[in-house]
């Protein structure tokens, strides 16, 4: 098979060149000489809200990145309900498994429309091998997955119910803007943070009466931050 070269590879089925989360995405820091070791084309994929992306159990056939939207990871807990584990946004790898495991660990399902790039794991394990700048990138999207995992369980699932609440709501920021936070259907906030559907949105109603969060949409999905220091105090 005919290797892919850096214009094609940039103009492929993947708009690369003009991808707005260029430099925060894996191939950021490849360079001409790693085009030539790519053999199979980078997909550019769009998912609409609800859409499964990879099922746990199946094979691991590469890696994604995540350029628009949100998804969510969901596991079985060991009474056989399905948790929320954590929520990836743009710039963030799906299947890091690939470096480790044959299977996917999580069902990936998309939150809002969401569109990706998907890296067949041929070309993961050729550049992996051939330049240590890829193997660099992955090393960082795994520690920074690892750490985030970490912090996930340390702040959203201890504490009262209003506690776990603002800590989604503020860990949801936008990093472009921290004062714009994206929300999603109350039910999945429950299933993340091991509370009732009601109870979740209590706790939102709360935090606008008390003029901490100022709604932008009438879906409940997009919230202007007026108060985080409050929202950091709740217990």
């Amino acid at each position: 098979m005919i290797p892919i070269k850096t214009a094609s590879a940039w103009r492929g089925t993947a708009d690369c060149r003009h991808c707005g989360i260029r430099e925060s995405v894996l191939f950021a820091d490849l360079q001409e000489e790693d085009f030539a070791l790519i053999h199979a084309p980078i997909d550019d994929l769009s998912f609409d809200a609800g859409a499964t992306l990879v099922q746990a159990g199946e094979p691991v056939k590469g890696v994604m990145t995540l350029r628009t939207g949100m998804v969510k990871l969901v596991r079985m807990s060991s009474d056989g309900r399905p948790r929320i584990v954590r929520v990836l946004r743009p710039g963030d790898v799906i299947g890091l498994e690939a470096l480790a495991a044959p299977v996917y660990e999580a069902d990936v399902v998309a939150l809002t429309p969401a569109s990706v790039c998907r890296i067949p794991g041929t070309v993961i394990q050729r550049l992996n091998q051939e330049t240590p700048r890829l193997h660099h990138q992955l090393m960082q999207k795994w520690h920074r997955s690892l750490r985030e995992a970490d912090d996930w369980l340390a702040e959203l699932n201890f504490g009262s119910a209003q506690h776990r609440v603002a800590q989604l709501v503020l860990k949801m920021r936008g990093a472009g803007d921290p004062a714009l936070t994206t929300l999603f259907a109350r039910e999945d906030m429950g299933s993340m943070l091991d509370l009732k559907l009601e109870t979740v949105s209590r706790a939102v109603n709360h935090f606008v009466r008390q003029g901490w969060l100022q709604p932008l949409d009438r879906l409940g999905r997009q919230y202007r931050v007026l108060d985080a220091a409050a929202l950091a105090a709740v217990e």
